[in-house]
């Protein structure tokens, strides 16, 4: 198997609101917020029009991502025995992404991430991670992990505990690792120990400008730069507007956005990047064209409505 993807398993439910919901109910634009109690989330569920459920999570969507552009590839995530996770591994079957796990009834229901679409295209994530944020090592299957050429992780699935000791083994018996911070509030909660996965343990890290800013706390997008270079590890930082860069030890690759495109929704914009880029790797092209695929993968998906193509 090319790649195995580890990460939260977790159904989409897409809605359009305007920005008088975000405020109302003191979320941040453009952010993830971790909801701990289900009743509260399920109240901010209530009056909303659903408009999509898409089986989704960050890496998941990267692998379908892969599985479309033809490569063979793998998930493990974990789900309850309920509707919705008959919905998420239906999901994942019907793109031709091998699911190595096997759900049976859970105390905690299958994950649900409520996605808030306003009009300016921003999404603002609501995550009830339910009996996905209880991954444990029992979870992840060995014989997957070492038969993958990459594993590619989230910062989502990261928290103390056990997630952690899930982490810990993938990471230890995989070929290679892959992985993507996730998102602002990943980092700044977990900022210590990404850095020490960042510098220690990964070999691929797939960052945008703010979150890896935030990481290395950097004044200035040349701190980051500098820091990308000191770590002798492939580094690849996503800058809107201003395209991707690739950082390889002293080599600077950069990419630019594609122009005059019509965005309708920036929900998975990243995870579509990293799809393309680690198709382009895993196919030994060179840098450059890696960040072109993940270019063409995001500027796809951001003309959609859903993380998925």
């Amino acid at each position: 198997m090319k790649i195995l993807g580890i990460g939260n398993a977790i159904v989409d439910v897409i809605c359009k609101v305007d920005d008088n919901f975000i405020e109302k109910n003191h979320l941040t634009k453009s952010t993830m917020k971790l909801f701990f109690d289900e009743n509260e989330f399920k109240q901010l569920l209530i009056n909303l029009k659903i408009e999509k459920t898409i089986s989704g999570g960050s890496v998941a969507n990267s692998i379908v991502g892969l599985s479309q552009l033809g490569d063979k590839v793998g998930f493990i995530g974990k789900i309850s025995n309920d509707d919705f996770g008959d919905k998420y591994e239906e999901g994942l079957k019907k793109e031709n992404v091998e699911y190595f796990y096997s759900k049976k009834k859970e105390k905690l229901p299958t994950g649900t991430c409520l996605i808030l679409i306003t009009p300016d295209s921003e999404r603002t994530m609501c995550t009830f991670l339910g009996t996905a944020g209880k991954i444990n090592e029992n979870d992840v299957s060995s014989d997957a992990i070492k038969k993958s050429e990459i594993i590619f992780l989230e910062g989502y699935l990261w928290e103390e505990g056990e997630p952690k000791k899930a982490f810990d083994k993938a990471i230890k018996i995989a070929n290679k690792v892959a992985m993507s911070l996730s998102d602002l509030f990943c980092v700044d909660r977990h900022k210590p120990n990404f850095l020490n996965l960042v510098k220690n343990k990964l070999d691929i890290t797939f960052a945008n400008e703010q979150e890896i800013t935030s990481l290395v706390e950097a004044k200035s997008f040349d701190e980051v730069i500098n820091f990308s270079k000191r770590l002798n590890k492939l580094v690849i930082i996503t800058r809107g507007d201003k395209g991707a860069v690739a950082v390889n030890g002293d080599k600077v690759v950069e990419s630019d956005i594609q122009k005059n495109l019509k965005i309708v929704d920036l929900t998975g914009a990243g995870d579509l990047f990293a799809a393309g880029f680690l198709h382009g790797y895993i196919k030994k092209l060179s840098i450059k064209e890696c960040l072109e695929k993940g270019t063409i993968m995001s500027s796809k998906v951001i003309q959609q409505i859903g993380a998925r193509l």
